[in-house]
């Protein structure tokens, strides 16, 4: 109770300060009197995704001189993913942070970023982001939902943590598998002879233990701060998808962003986005150390057997995607191959 009453109360403060509360026209923002502004973030404090984001806390208050401040509220304090992402379009919200398939309610055209194999390595992810698909997201957040993309954290790639080994495709032959509800991550285990359910997050964990699933799907790092290890002793090196988690900023918070300031401000958001990739990678690497002192096997697979029973399930779904989109998502292939 002593902490929800914190929590209320620091927002309250802050509402008052800055960011969502009244407009302060021409005022000039300070160290001592800066510019707040909450971002809402539904991973916990032992996550790599809030060292990401206080980084890029970090960095947007070195390059302002400190005139601007983001406070990272996490573990889902103010909302859920679609939920705060609601609340900065209705400019009750500084900054949210939503996974790309949570997108697609507002732009379907992000629905491109949910297949199964879309990207075959981190650098095609990157150039497609930070070069012209990213600009359309951009360019449709702003037109269908009236907030502004300032930066894309990410969880990267997501593996199959499961009870038993799958060691090879015909081993995911009817297992019963937690997905995202998101109907191209439960075609690609469809296609894969797997049984794909739909479940919150939440609730995967008892789900497992009590073996009303087999399996569920994440980052590697993932396994190891929430713990499935404990009832999962199998990790599948599948690299079936790729997640992004991009920041909404309200375009009320944007504009109150002094413009001497929106140069410094996007450019510590770009370098802490950065940083928290690198993050990603180490918390990856120091996962699977961890996990495979704790017992948990790690399995690779015939990946392409695995990306041919999807192509072939994507097939008769009759999945299409925005021929303008699909452009842009071969521009990052082809780009990434120069890095």
């Amino acid at each position: 109770m002593k902490r929800i009453f914190f929590v209320v109360l620091l927002l309250v403060s802050l509402f008052a300060m800055g960011g969502c509360g009244e407009k302060q026209g021409e005022r000039t923002y300070t160290k001592e009197h800066p510019l707040v502004f909450r971002m809402a973030l539904s991973d916990g404090e032992a996550t790599v995704y809030y060292k990401g984001a206080k980084e890029i806390s970090d960095r947007v208050y070195e390059k302002t001189d400190g005139r601007i401040h983001i406070l990272v509220v996490p573990g889902g304090a103010l909302g859920g993913e679609r939920a705060t992402v609601e609340l900065a379009m209705d400019d009750n919200l500084d900054i949210a942070t939503s996974a790309n398939s949570v997108m697609t309610n507002w732009i379907p055209q992000m629905a491109i970023l949910d297949q199964a194999y879309l990207w075959k390595n981190a650098n095609e992810a990157h150039a497609a982001v930070d070069g012209r698909l990213g600009k359309l997201i951009e360019a449709e957040a702003q037109r269908k939902m009236g907030v502004h993309v300032i930066g894309y954290m990410e969880s990267g790639f997501r593996d199959v943590f499961s009870v038993k080994p799958i060691e090879k495709p015909e081993d995911f032959d009817g297992v019963k598998i937690r997905t995202m509800q998101n109907r191209y991550h439960m075609a690609a285990f469809k296609g894969f002879g797997a049984m794909p359910v739909a479940m919150p997050f939440g609730e995967q964990f008892t789900a497992l233990q009590q073996g009303a699933i087999d399996a569920c799907e994440n980052g590697v790092s993932g396994c190891y701060t929430n713990g499935f290890y404990e009832v999962t002793k199998n990790i599948t090196n599948s690299k079936h998808a790729f997640v992004y988690i991009l920041l909404l900023m309200s375009d009320k918070s944007y504009n109150m962003i002094p413009d001497d300031l929106k140069g410094p401000f996007l450019e510590g958001v770009r370098e802490g986005c950065n940083e928290q990739r690198k993050y990603l990678v180490e918390a990856n690497e120091d996962a699977t150390e961890k996990l495979k002192a704790l017992g948990v096997q790690f399995h690779d697979i015939d990946i392409t057997e695995l990306q041919t029973r999807y192509r072939k399930e994507a097939e008769a779904e009759g999945f299409q995607f925005d021929p303008e989109w699909q452009k842009a998502v071969d521009e990052a292939v082809k780009e990434a191959e120069t890095m």
